[in-house]
């Protein structure tokens, strides 16, 4: 996650004094309405939670990255009774059951298990279908889901060798496959699908991360024949049973182009559904479900959530099909849970169990792993419920009824657009960003919806939707103020919003605190050159540096990780390095732009952010001060764990 990258592998650890106490902020706004409640953990049981399944007695399995089935009778109360159920198997990403059996993806096959005398373990473990393994650590495999007729569908990661690749057949697929072992390969350009649902109407989505080719998190709704954008799963093409015939020459390294613009030019290409901006809406899309407990969770019946496992958090979707295309909008639900969330599934008392990990793939959640449950307590939370598109707006609905004259005044919606780069480079910054015009606010009757009619909405593009100051009539603001609408179609399929004239954002901003080339002074060179690598687990290779006070020193920063991270030189002191981290974090839509590094005196000097197997050298001169400096990486999420004390003697 930044898939299991992010999704799966890796994420972040936010653990900042000042983050720390903003997220606990919103995390008690959000116990108002939503309880997190801890499911007992024994001491002895290492539950990094793969999969999650209830069986047909309300017990809970539970598959884990250590290749063993727990199963958890009473999981709703205080002292749950935990069972072995099964071992031995390699990190089972998934877990279903049915027929009185469990099923789960392990890194190489597909696998049945039965206890057949029911003595509480498993004595059968049936290999349904296996695919090769390259021996690479980012290989992954999730799932199984079953579809209506029986059949299984799995996800398939891609491999990791400084960027995505398909060392093996299948990698970066989705494969449907029978009872009986017969396999169908339905989708590629899958790159980290951690996270995967079928709808009410049978229809399949799968959540991706940002890597190579995915500039940001996403959801995208995936039919036989999809590609969905990361070629490597193309070299597989050529196979008589693959459903297309597009090859992975067929699509250019850097087309200039954002997704929606080249799903145009390649037919087979899927645009999403939903995008989650990076590092604002989470960093490491992992489950998707969606609200089947008919109003026992709140108001957001038959709409979707999706976690996070860098951010510890839940996401809500809302989304609709206009012109057979579906799109929607997503918007922050609930934070603050205990480790990195992986998996989640309804408990039989519309409860939602939360499973949760987080070694190597750091989260802000700072347990190692967890298993929790997320209750609604019956109050009704203020919050944007639905977002349509129109032709020439947008149809909000909300809630509880709106302060008349608050939501009557056009000026009290902020609309900004905004899209990322399809490219073969490990994510993307936000491009091509504009401010829209909300011109006019028409309330309903009831005061439950409004009509926004807009200038400047544009197709393919990203929708942010901020009203800070809403209010409902008992006066208080919205729970979550900001929501973020994919635009693929309108209805009628003519766009009546008026384009507004495009001006330069801040692409190609210059940083004077960025210093790439040797100061023309420096005619002796500097008098100190330090290298700066990573290491797994989101950290530079030291932990501390000692450097000499008016010192010339070049370092140069190698990031051999398999992520994007900056270096960024704080003043001294712990509450300046947090400090920094902090304002990092709320950078916004700005972010990208500035590198993630906040315009502070606090930061003394940093590079841009890094691409994986790529490097900087920025120049500087060490304080006159003697004292305990920092080294730390601002991508929002990693200030916590990746630091360096510079002691300046």
């Amino acid at each position: 996650m930044q898939t299991l990258y992010k999704t799966v592998f890796f994420l972040v650890l936010f653990s900042s004094y000042q983050f720390v106490a903003a997220q606990s902020a919103m995390a008690k706004k959000e116990a108002q309405f939503y309880d997190i409640i801890d499911v007992p953990i024994p001491k002895d049981v290492v539950l990094e939670v793969g999969g999650l399944a209830l069986t047909d007695d309300d017990k809970l399995g539970v598959s884990t990255r250590r290749g063993e089935v727990w199963v958890i009778d009473k999981p709703y109360g205080k002292s749950p009774n935990y069972t072995k159920f099964a071992s031995g198997m390699h990190e089972a990403l998934g877990l279903n059951y049915k027929d009185n059996s469990f099923y789960l993806a392990q890194r190489g096959e597909l696998t049945r298990l039965t206890d057949r005398d029911n003595d509480g373990e498993a004595d059968v473990y049936k290999t349904i279908y296996s695919w090769p393994l390259s021996g690479n650590y980012h290989d992954y495999s999730y799932g199984p889901k079953f579809l209506e007729n029986g059949d299984m569908l799995v996800t398939l990661n891609l491999s990791w060798i400084g960027h995505g690749a398909s060392l093996v057949k299948w990698r970066g697929w989705m494969l449907q496959i029978t009872p009986d072992g017969e396999m169908t390969p339905i989708a590629t350009g899958l790159r980290s699908p951690s996270g995967f649902v079928l709808n009410a109407a049978g229809d399949v989505f799968y959540s991706e991360n940002q890597g190579d080719w995915v500039g940001s998190g996403r959801i995208t709704h995936l039919e036989k024949g999809d590609f969905a954008g990361n070629p490597e799963g193309l070299v597989w093409s050529g196979d008589p049973k693959s459903p297309l015939k597009l090859k992975k020459e067929d699509i250019e390294e850097q087309s200039g182009l954002s997704l929606y613009e080249y799903s145009k030019k390649v037919p087979e290409l899927k645009a999403p559904a939903i995008w989650l901006p990076h590092t604002i809406l989470g960093i490491s899309t992992s489950d998707m479900i969606y609200d089947t407990t008919k109003g026992q969770f709140g108001p957001f019946e038959g709409q979707m959530f999706v976690g996070d496992q860098g951010h510890s958090k839940i996401m809500r979707v809302f989304m609709e099909k206009v012109n057979g295309v579906y799109q929607g909008a997503v918007f922050p639900f609930v934070e603050g849970f205990s480790s990195g969330i992986l998996r989640m599934l309804w408990g039989s008392d519309n409860s939602m169990f939360v499973g949760m990990t987080s070694r190597g793939w750091s989260s802000t959640g700072k347990k190692m792993f967890g298993l929790q449950r997320l209750k609604w307590n019956g109050r009704i939370p203020f919050e944007v419920k639905t977002m349509k598109a129109q032709a020439d707006g947008f149809l909000l609905e909300f809630t509880k009824p709106i302060n008349k004259k608050i939501g009557a005044d056009s000026s009290s919606y902020q609309i900004t657009t905004f899209n990322y780069l399809y490219h073969n480079m490990y994510g993307s910054p936000i491009v091509d960003q504009q401010k829209a015009v909300v011109t006019e606010a028409d309330i309903s009757d009831d005061a439950l919806s409004v009509k926004l009619k807009v200038n400047g909405m544009r197709l393919g593009f990203i929708h942010q939707l901020k009203i800070p100051e809403l209010k409902a009539t008992s006066g208080e603001k919205l729970l979550h103020d900001v929501g973020y609408y994919t635009l693929n179609e309108v209805p009628g399929g003519n766009l009546q919003s008026p384009p507004i004239e495009s001006k330069t954002g801040k692409n190609g901003l210059v940083q004077p605190k960025r210093v790439n080339e040797m100061p023309l002074t420096w005619v002796n060179g500097p008098d100190e050159k330090i290298v700066i690598s990573t290491k797994p687990g989101l950290k530079y290779d030291i932990t501390e540096l000692k450097l000499r006070r008016k010192s010339k020193v070049a370092i140069t920063f190698n990031n051999n990780d398999d992520m994007l991270h900056n270096l960024v030189v704080t003043e001294r002191g712990e509450e300046s390095v947090n400090k920094v981290g902090d304002l990092a974090l709320h950078l916004g839509l700005d972010g990208a732009d500035l590198n993630y590094v906040p315009d502070t005196d606090l930061v003394l000097v940093h590079t841009g952010i890094v691409q994986p197997e790529t490097d900087e050298t920025i120049y500087f001169d060490t304080p006159k001060f003697a004292g305990e400096y920092w080294i730390v990486c601002t991508f929002p999420g990693h200030s916590g764990s990746m630091r360096i004390k510079l002691i300046v003697e």
